[in-house]
């Protein structure tokens, strides 16, 4: 397919290995799930940066995006989160984001 950017869910186990998707679509962008918004527990940065450096066995940094498993407001007047919880959910991808730019871009 003509898609130049795919956005999976890789934040719980059941998304397999990545390496399945680096191997026949690193030539594409990934925006890569790393945060579950189902959940109470908010990721660890460590957790996210490790998740990001699989991925980066096959992406280049410019190709890889940070982001939750499907979002944290999934049904009108239902949020899936708590927004305290959303909120350091979101805080840490960015946190994680700062640790890997620094490292792969040599961002300040």
């Amino acid at each position: 397919m003509n898609i130049d950017q795919f956005v999976l869910e890789y934040a719980t186990p059941r998304a397999g290995d990545i390496d399945v998707v680096g191997k026949k679509l690193s030539d594409r962008e990934l925006g890569l799930g790393v945060v579950n918004p189902r959940t109470d527990e908010v990721e660890s940065v460590a957790a996210i940066v490790a998740k990001a450096e699989k991925a980066l066995e096959y992406y280049r940094p410019e190709q890889l995006f940070l982001n939750t498993d499907c979002s944290f407001g999934c049904f009108a007047g239902r949020s899936v989160n708590v927004e305290e919880i959303a909120f350091k959910k979101l805080c840490a991808i960015v946190e994680a984001a700062k640790v890997l730019r620094r490292k792969y871009c040599g961002a300040t």
